[in-house]
């Protein structure tokens, strides 16, 4: 792939390709996040998986933030001290090891971080958290990318994500596509979104007000060119990324 020149003073945002052992997956489901990112402002920086850490921690060194995207994987549940699930998929030790790199680089320079699925468990558990393994619900989270509006999520309105989404946080709707959630949050994260039907946990947020970190359970960029219900909503997530990298970029 042709990598397109920097944009200067373009915010960076540093995401790792979702999965180690299927480039086809990975390039479909990175190039959505790429394009929820550019349309926000911000320029996309792909962090292959192959690379090795003095690499990785080059390429960090231009970068103004951090986007954890979705995967087919499961976390090594050994990771939060859990026995292994029947329905816990397997690892992919490669994209754990990127994002622990990416959150350490993160949690020491204070650059935003987002998380989306996947990338939601990978930061609570980088954090000391715990996941559930296995949703056991009447409602259907997994019904798949085709699904635009899966069910709605009740955000607490004074959170951060509340003060992004604006509006009626009460009854967000959302996508979804997962089988796993936080359980017991992480070091300095807190539960600030659920479904109100189960209360599967849907966001979390870090604590500290300097430093921005989010992470939402659902897939805000499959819904950036979807209709304004769901459009608006994860454009505004994608944004605040961008302008709190922006932030960063411009005072540390």
């Amino acid at each position: 792939m042709t990598r397109l020149p920097d944009l200067p003073n373009t915010p960076r945002i540093a995401i790792p390709m979702p999965h180690s052992g299927d480039r086809g997956y990975a390039e479909r489901s990175v190039a959505q996040y790429e394009d929820a990112v550019r349309q926000a402002g911000g320029e996309p920086v792909r962090i292959e998986l192959d690379r090795s850490t003095t690499e990785v921690q080059n390429e960090l060194g231009s970068c103004d933030a951090v986007l954890l995207p979705g995967s087919r994987a499961d976390i090594d549940p050994q990771r939060y001290g859990a026995a292994r699930h029947a329905r816990t998929k397997e690892i992919d030790s490669k994209r754990e090891a990127a994002d622990c790199l990416l959150l350490a680089d993160a949690f020491e320079k204070r650059k935003p971080v987002l998380g989306i699925c996947y990338g939601l468990q990978s930061l609570n558990v980088f954090r000391s958290g715990s996941l559930v393994q296995h949703i056991e619900s009447t409602i259907n989270h997994r019904p798949g990318s085709k699904v635009p509006k899966a069910h709605t999520v009740k955000i607490e309105p004074e959170s951060r994500l509340g003060k992004i989404i604006g509006a009626d946080p009460e009854r967000v709707a959302v996508n979804s596509s997962h089988h796993q959630s936080a359980e017991v949050p992480g070091e300095s994260l807190r539960i600030v979104a659920r479904s109100p039907e189960d209360g599967v946990v849907e966001a979390l947020e870090g604590t500290a007000p300097d430093h921005f970190v989010l992470a939402v359970q659902w897939h805000p960029e499959r819904s950036v060119n979807d209709a304004p219900e769901l459009a608006n909503s994860a454009r505004k997530i994608f944004r605040s990324l961008v302008e709190a990298a922006e932030e960063k970029r411009q005072h540390g």
